[in-house]
């Protein structure tokens, strides 16, 4: 079993930075899992944001964050972080960690294994 909750969610104005974190616990995390983030609107589908492979390299993101969201992993922390910079107000939603057992990442939510609780993200106009 593993316990992913995240961090570092709040509220900022356009153009601010936010970085939210994932804390793993409860299995060996070193490796062991390709993680990802989601996101979800209200109104809307959950949906890819960005991934990171077991090594921490390659990583994958959505085309709408490409060059603001940055995604990296702390193994030896047990620890996943989505630096986002140039906030905009279309990226208000709640970010929810997810981590994939087997294979490599993925784009699609109903491949990850374990998810958190999620942290919500506002961006103010």
């Amino acid at each position: 079993q593993v316990q992913l909750v995240e961090s570092g969610g709040g509220l900022v104005q356009a153009g601010g930075s936010l970085r939210l974190a994932c804390a793993a616990s409860g299995r060996t995390f070193s490796s062991t899992y390709a993680m990802g983030w989601f996101r979800q609107a209200p109104g809307k589908e959950r949906e890819f944001v960005a991934a990171i492979s077991r090594g921490g390299l390659p990583t994958y993101s959505t085309d709408s964050v490409k060059g603001r969201f940055t995604i990296s992993r702390d193994n030896a922390k047990s620890t996943v972080n989505l630096q986002m910079n140039s906030l905009k107000p279309e990226d208000t939603a709640v970010y929810y960690c997810a981590a994939k057992l087997f294979g490599s990442t993925s784009r699609e939510a109903s491949r990850y294994d374990y998810w958190g609780q999620g942290t919500q993200v506002t961006v103010s106009s």
